[in-house]
């Protein structure tokens, strides 16, 4: 019951000084809407960041050569191609072209491939079909669209079934890719998917610098990465800076960790804006402490023990605190989603962060309000009723 008194008390404090008090509320809502905005944001790049490279391909390993004495013949394709934990593999030849349709003309990115690609790259078709076998076997002048490549050339009009010049070749267009948007800043929409054995004609080379391989578990992808590297260890002896085999866990594993890095930050940035606000709290109620003595001298002369002055001034601070971090949660969301809006940005509210926020004000005004709180108590009755 007293501690409900005391909050009451409290209160009514506050409502008597509402200027003052809303200026003291001002750094802890200013810290804990800062903390909600900036973590909310930075949680938000990595759960892009990690949504673009989910967009790469799943338990996806690259491999890439350097030089064309070292580019990967058929042989050592298909050895690859037959380890244990690869479930599909899909080699890659590329380059820029010109693509033209009527007097539209555009120059897009080459890619020659097989049709394991679209397993692999995690490659959807919005409209027609992707390679076959037969297309690269029977070296078919096919091609599948990007939705950029589709939209410039054609418009809102359909493209399946119809012709496109390729540096001068005319492909038929048999499928449009599904919208990826830009993966690490490189656009999966605009491009052009054709056979590999066509493409090789078009680029007018056989070298093949580039392998993606899909593995069969995620549980089990350090065991098929190090089959790989065996594998282009025996293949390619003493030539290990010659060529690079990635695995995309490992690259969402980097990236992780400096956006994790990044999100402790700036969260330690927006906490140091808390403590100020704390130093705010401290300042007002010893502040407070002076205006109020004698009302403390005479609730002591009545028979108000210590600890009753201590839980009073403690309260009190601890309520500023409180509705200061109700008030700068509701700021933050609201921050928060208009940025995002307004910005185009991803932003991921947390539960845990909101609540930290919010623990970490009370736990501002606990221990900057203990010293005012001390002192108030400590108070000589005598001397707090003869104190003007």
């Amino acid at each position: 019951m007293a501690f409900l008194q005391s909050i009451k008390m409290a209160l009514r404090s506050i409502k008597g000084n509402k200027l003052r008090s809303v200026l003291t509320m001002l750094g802890i809502i200013i810290g804990v809407s800062s903390v909600i905005v900036l973590v909310s944001i930075a949680q938000g790049s990595t759960a892009n960041v990690t949504s673009q490279i989910n967009n790469l391909g799943t338990n996806l390993i690259t491999i890439n050569t350097f030089g064309t004495d070292l580019s990967l013949t058929e042989d050592k394709i298909n050895k690859l191609g037959k380890l244990t934990g690869v479930n599909a593999l899909s080699p890659v030849v590329s380059g820029r072209v010109s693509v033209k349709k009527d007097r539209t003309s555009t120059q897009t990115t080459l890619t020659g491939t097989n049709a394991a690609y679209s397993t692999v790259r995690n490659t959807q078709v919005s409209n027609g079909r992707f390679l076959t076998d037969i297309d690269t076997e029977y070296r078919q002048k096919v091609a599948v669209i990007g939705a950029t490549t589709a939209q410039n050339l054609f418009g809102t009009e359909n493209s399946v079934g119809q012709y496109i010049q390729v540096d001068g070749n005319s492909f038929k267009v048999v499928g449009v890719l599904a919208s990826k948007g830009s993966s690490l800043g490189q656009s999966g929409d605009d491009v052009i998917i054709v056979p590999l054995s066509t493409a090789e004609r078009l680029v007018k080379t056989t070298n093949i610098n580039q392998v993606y391989l899909q593995g069969k578990d995620k549980q089990d992808m350090n065991i098929v990465m190090a089959e790989v590297q065996n594998a282009m260890a025996s293949m390619y002896p003493n030539k290990t800076d010659s060529y690079s085999v990635t695995n995309q866990q490992d690259l969402m594993n980097t990236l992780g960790s400096v956006t994790n890095s990044m999100t402790m930050m700036l969260g330690g940035i927006a906490g140091i804006s808390l403590l100020v606000g704390g130093i705010g709290i401290m300042n007002i109620m010893l502040v407070s402490v002076s205006e109020r003595t004698k009302e403390i001298g005479i609730r002591k002369a009545i028979g108000a023990k210590r600890r009753d002055i201590l839980w009073q001034f403690l309260i009190e601070s601890v309520v500023l605190s409180a509705m200061g971090g109700i008030i700068g949660i509701l700021f933050g969301l609201g921050i928060g989603k208009i940025l995002g809006s307004a910005l185009s940005m991803t932003v991921t509210f947390s539960s845990s962060i909101v609540i930290f926020s919010f623990l970490f004000s009370l736990a501002v005004g606990v221990v900057f309000g203990v010293f005012p709180a001390n002192k108030a108590s400590k108070l000589n009755p005598i001397q707090a009723l003869r104190y003007e």
